[in-house]
């Protein structure tokens, strides 16, 4: 007897137990089927990550499925609380509109994942949908605060003061406990890190402190200053076991270029090109990282890193350290503003002072990490 119920059950080949389903011990029912759709950015992706304990708490026997782009996918697959991690392409609708699900959770303000989840078959669905005029909407009451945020500039840069994660719990109605991310690294990605660090000078019993530059080409100027960051490296020079690495993607190849130019301490350099998997694990070696807003920020969160994040044009209100870190913010009058460029020669970022952050950096490594 055919049991296409199980969650091992494939349909096409042999489950992974190699085992027909006649008297098979590891039978295991999908019980309550959730499906998540959340594909972009890879730093929220990450942060939504926070829901999956409390979902499996909620419903024991759940089988979830989570959609996502291709570009995090790689973020995904090792978390144990995913049944199934499908990346998102647009055949992807024709299979999940033959399933059933009895919650759907569309988490993205997006028009991709909030129509798919106007077309999927679910007894509840919570988040955000799309509407016949193709606009944004709130799929229930609980998700308008998070809605609303997107449509209010008031609201979201001067009064609210609740992080991404409380607003997504409150938006498919979890009590929020600052649960944390749930970011996985696998055997093969931390071989490689240590292997990266070691051929990069790293020393043994040293403390690593990941400057990370960039800010991906998308959203350019929240990105700090270079004779900030190389600042911040000569005076991480003057302490006594300590040392500084240069971290990034392909993008941040010329502007890392740039600051080893400029410092006079010593620094390594752990090269631009690893897969997110890959750079994730070096982010994890990492005892402090200095960055911006941006993806290198929320690996060194989900790691439980301690972090020093240097804000301009986007909220910090919505980002939890969880006591891990600080954060500094421009004080500039016209931030946030969540513009991608900016006209401003002497722009937010670039009035956030290098003394400020090497005294922030030096106090972390002295309190929290000697």
């Amino acid at each position: 007897m055919i049991k296409p119920d199980c969650r091992y059950f494939n349909g096409e080949k042999p489950c992974k137990f190699k085992r027909l389903c006649e008297g098979c011990e590891h039978y295991s029912p999908m019980g309550f089927r959730i499906l998540i759709l959340k594909l972009a950015a890879m730093g929220d992706v990450l942060r939504t990550t926070a829901i999956l304990e409390p979902l499996k708490k909620r419903y024991p026997a759940s089988h979830i499925t989570w959609v996502v782009d291709a570009a995090s996918y790689d973020l995904l697959k090792k978390n144990k609380y995913i049944d199934r991690l499908m990346a998102f392409h647009s055949d992807l609708r024709l299979q999940l509109e033959v399933e059933a699900f009895d919650l759907a959770l569309s988490l993205d303000k997006d028009p991709r994942s909030a129509a798919l989840a106007m077309l999927v078959n679910a007894r509840e669905k919570k988040g955000f949908g799309l509407s016949s005029y193709g606009n944004i909407f709130p799929l229930n009451p609980e998700s308008q605060y998070a809605f609303d945020l997107g449509i209010d500039d008031d609201l979201k840069f001067k009064r609210n003061r609740k992080s991404y994660q409380e607003i997504i719990f409150e938006a498919i109605g979890l009590p929020y406990n600052r649960e944390p991310y749930v970011l996985e690294v696998d055997s093969e990605s931390d071989e490689y890190a240590l292997e990266v660090l070691k051929r990069s000078g790293v020393r043994d019993g040293s403390l690593l402190v990941g400057i990370c530059p960039g800010a991906g080409p998308l959203f350019a100027n929240k990105s700090w200053t270079v004779e900030g960051y190389a600042a911040l490296i000569d005076s991480l020079g003057r302490l006594d076991g300590v040392q500084a690495i240069l971290l990034g993607g392909t993008a941040e190849t010329g502007r890392n270029a740039r600051i080893k130019s400029l410092v006079r301490a010593p620094v390594l350099d752990a090269g631009n090109h690893h897969s997110i998997a890959q750079f994730s694990a070096i982010i994890r070696r990492c005892g402090l990282v200095v960055c911006g807003d941006t993806l290198p920020m929320h690996l060194a969160i989900g790691h439980g890193r301690h972090v020093l994040a240097i804000f301009g044009p986007t909220c910090p209100q919505e980002i939890d350290l969880y006591d891990r870190g600080e954060i500094v913010m421009s004080s500039i009058e016209c931030a946030p503003c969540y513009k991608r460029t900016c006209d401003i020669i002497e722009h937010c970022m670039v009035q956030v002072p290098a003394e400020l952050i090497c005294e922030k950096a030096q106090r972390i490594i002295e309190t929290r990490l000697r």
